[in-house]
């Protein structure tokens, strides 16, 4: 069962010797006790180093630490974020017209395999709209052309602003601006209905049926200003062969793609996810 007092703490900073020690001495002396801890260096001599430590502590305690923390990420030249269990993440969802990634989400939220708020859920269609407001969530429809694009995004950050920590692209088929993305750093998941870096854009499916492939896939990732090519968060494959139409790819498809999604926003929420140039490091 989940403690009321559990919190996690990710670290990254330069390989240095001592670091472990000095964290885990660090929660000792704040009276935190320490539930689960992992970490990686990409060099032991000259590497970044990345930690993700999870623990139990009272409530003074905790603002105790996380100002103390502070001090010591200055000696380490840590980048650092402190979260905790008592405050669930707010996750705003965009999608289009299929469902599929959408209802996986909302079910596994509703039966808390995924501990989050949904403040709403945005889209530039009303297909979904019914669905989504029968399990009580906000459905805004803001319609998009390309003549509309901007205002549309305006749209969509003002209904934003201050009620979500993240957003998860649940098969919204529309490219969002610099602008929006900036705003948002590492905190928009995207799924892609290809085992990415093949059948980057539209109609994979189509294309990887043109080519005779006989693994299809999808792939959670964070969203960049690189079209389908930010830090990849998660990916599977499901096994095909010739007798597999165009339309048995997608049906196929989807399964894989509600998996990975559910999944990689998983992970995201708890705080599992370290993001290092365009890679990730997850820790499981």
């Amino acid at each position: 069962m989940e403690s009321v007092n559990r919190a996690t703490l990710l670290i990254t900073c330069p390989e240095k010797p001592g670091i472990i020690s000095t964290v885990t001495n660090f929660l000792s002396e704040h009276k935190a006790n320490i539930i689960d801890i992992d970490q990686y260096t990409t060099d032991p001599q000259a590497g970044i180093f990345f930690m993700r430590i999870e623990f139990n502590v009272g409530n003074h305690t905790l603002e105790k630490l996380e100002e103390d923390l502070h001090v010591l990420a200055k000696d380490y030249t840590m980048d650092w974020s402190l979260s905790s269990n008592k405050k669930r993440k707010r996750m705003a969802i965009f999608a289009t017209k299929a469902d599929h990634c959408l209802l996986e989400l909302i079910w596994r939220w509703k039966t808390n395999e995924i501990p989050v708020e949904i403040p709403l859920v945005i889209s530039n269609h009303e297909d979904l709209k019914e669905i989504v407001e029968s399990y009580g969530i906000p459905y805004y429809h803001i319609p998009l052309t390309k003549g509309t694009k901007e205002d549309a995004e305006r749209k969509a950050m003002e209904l934003l602003e201050e009620k979500v920590d993240f957003i998860v692209l649940a098969r919204y088929m529309q490219i969002l601006s610099p602008n929006f993305i900036s705003k948002y750093p590492n905190k928009i998941i995207n799924i892609h209905h290809s085992f990415l870096p093949a059948f980057i854009g539209a109609n994979p499916y189509v294309r990887a049926f043109n080519r005779g492939v006989k693994l299809i896939g999808a792939t959670a990732h964070y969203v960049t200003n690189d079209l389908d090519e930010g830090p990849i968060i998660e990916q599977d494959v499901q096994r095909i062969n010739h007798q597999y139409t165009a339309d048995d790819l997608k049906v196929a498809g989807r399964h894989v793609e509600r998996s990975v999604l559910a999944q990689a926003v998983s992970w995201h929420v708890e705080d599992k996810v370290l993001v290092h140039g365009n890679k990730t490091i997850v820790f499981q």
